[in-house]
């Protein structure tokens, strides 16, 4: 059994800041089931939101949020990040981390920029690839720590507590099994604070914008150690995909509409402005369900967006990632408008966790995209996760310090047993139910959704997890068994919390309650395993 002081699991912007935060204080562990850089936030095009220009204000950035948020973001939490936002923002630039800037009457400003259902230009950038900077900046950080031991290709299985092992006293998170991919042994490894960090779900849908990593497994260890899950019927559909048959989750970044780029229909039409005065930079929720109607209307199979009035030098200089990777699919976006399509791509919901990233379980904490601090409501404001993963690391390092239970010498894991495995014989089973699950939640959970599409999606869930749950009894773990049975708990969570709301609110919309309904729903959805 190893221990250590600290458990962070996944290496994006939230897990990889509160390591290095906690650095000093103990032992750290950061377990990522690929590379390091392997995260969502390496694929972050936009930028963060964040208040550092004379013409902006916190009060406009919270009222910007809160709007977004359609009546369900919590204003403390959202107040608390926004505030403390720019102090994390020059911590990272200490690290090295260079934000665009551009000239201004004789001298140098960071060059903001603005998306869909911000007030002011807010947004620090470096190109389209902030992400990736910030990703290879917090790496390279961390890779100077003598106390943190980065464990590459292990993927966490399953979250110890006090109540699995048979203690009498209050129930806790103590350790967790985590399998070495290369070995296919699995580990238990024992600590008092334990750290969710594994970001989002996208891959549970058909189309996505996030990478192979995102298969809920956060959120599912949550609910199955009895952690609190909140608001997971609000999943964000990112309005604008690269729709090619070659391109695999490429997403052309909100910032593209933030510089005057135009959604147009089949016919040429800016159709934006028949939906929402703010035409193609309205918030997220309107801008899908406007292409998704435009689509279905017309029996197109996609919408364009068009920048081609701007100057392709400025096309070339300000989207580099973009334009080249459009380019290798035939498409010059500074000459031809940009064929694109909703996908799934933000997960608002996830495990219940106040602002300094604590669930209802004691011993485990949950940060960035796998949280539900209240800060996105029913609809995430474009560029406000990245500074939400800055923020959130470093309350939840603070508050971590000191809340050991100080039991650990005392206290002896389990080790995992697999009993009378087989290896798995058949990968097919795993990859026909992976494909299953992502249609029919595309079909049945997407963007618009009916009582009789859900309950459909909910009764085959339950099918598809009680097939899940025997082959996992009976075969060998891998990866793909794992990802698998966590996406089947994840989607039956959005599909679940998805009936429970019988109105229409920010990223969940139902043709059976095309209202919202203040008095009965102006709450988030919580589930409880119990």
């Amino acid at each position: 059994m190893k221990e250590y002081d600290f458990v962070v699991i996944g290496s994006g912007i939230a897990g990889l800041s509160f390591a290095l935060k906690v650095a000093k204080q103990g032992s750290v562990a950061v377990v990522t089931k690929r590379k390091g850089a392997d995260t969502n936030t390496a694929w972050a095009q936009g930028g963060i939101a964040c208040v550092t220009s004379d013409e902006d204000s916190f009060e406009l950035h919270v009222r910007d949020t809160i709007e977004a948020g359609a009546g369900l973001c919590n204003e403390p939490v959202v107040r608390t990040i926004v505030t403390e936002g720019p102090e994390r923002i020059r911590e990272l630039m200490s690290l090295g981390l260079q934000f665009d800037q551009r000239e201004v009457s004789g001298h140098r400003e960071l060059d903001l920029g603005k998306e869909g259902g911000h007030s002011k230009r807010r947004v620090l950038h470096v190109r389209d690839a902030t992400g990736k900077e910030i990703e290879d900046t917090l790496l390279g950080e961390l890779g100077r720590q003598s106390h943190v031991d980065l464990l590459e290709n292990h993927m966490a299985v399953d979250l110890i507590t006090a109540a699995k092992v048979g203690f009498a006293a209050e129930d806790r998170c103590l350790g967790v099994y985590i399998l070495d991919e290369r070995t296919g042994e699995v580990e238990t490894i024992r600590s008092d604070r334990i750290v969710l960090a594994t970001g989002g779900c996208g891959k549970v849908y058909l189309y996505t914008t996030n990478p192979d990593i995102a298969t809920g497994d956060g959120v599912a260890m949550a609910w199955r150690a009895g952690a609190e899950i909140a608001n997971m019927e609000f999943i964000q559909f990112h309005p604008t995909c690269l729709f090619h048959v070659q391109a695999k989750s490429f997403l052309i970044s909100e910032a593209v509409r933030g510089e005057s780029g135009i959604l147009r229909n089949n016919r040429g039409e800016d159709f934006m402005k028949r939906y929402d005065a703010r035409g193609s930079l309205a918030p997220r929720d309107i801008v899908a369900r406007a292409i998704d109607a435009e689509i279905k209307r017309s029996g197109a199979k996609c919408v364009f967006l068009d920048i081609t009035h701007k100057a392709p030098e400025f096309i070339r200089e300000r989207f580099p990632h973009i334009y080249e990777t459009c380019l290798r699919f035939g498409i010059d976006m500074s000459k031809q408008p940009i064929p694109v399509v909703p996908a799934a791509h933000y997960q608002c919901g996830g495990i219940k966790t106040d602002v300094n990233g604590v669930t209802s379980l004691p011993g485990l904490y949950a940060i960035g995209e796998v949280a539900c601090t209240g800060l996105h409501g029913a609809n995430r404001l474009a560029s406000n996760s990245l500074l939400e993963g800055l923020v959130v690391a470093h309350r939840a390092a603070v508050a971590s310090k000191h809340a050991g239970s100080g039991s650990k010498r005392h206290i002896s894991l389990p080790e995992w047993k697999s009993g009378n495995v087989q290896d798995v014989d058949e990968m097919v089973v795993i990859y026909h139910n992976w494909d299953e699950i992502r249609r029919l939640m595309w079909d049945y959970v997407g963007i618009v959704r009916t009582d009789k599409r859900l309950q459909r999606a909910g009764a085959r869930l339950r099918n598809l997890q009680r097939e899940i749950r025997e082959f996992y009894w009976n075969f060998k773990i891998s990866v793909d068994l794992l990802e698998l049975r966590n996406l089947a708990t994840v989607a039956a969570l959005i599909v679940d919390s998805a009936l429970n709301r019988k109105e229409s609110r920010g990223l969940h919309y139902t043709l059976d309650y095309p209202e919202t309904q203040d008095k009965q729903f102006k709450r988030n959805t919580i589930l409880r395993r119990d």
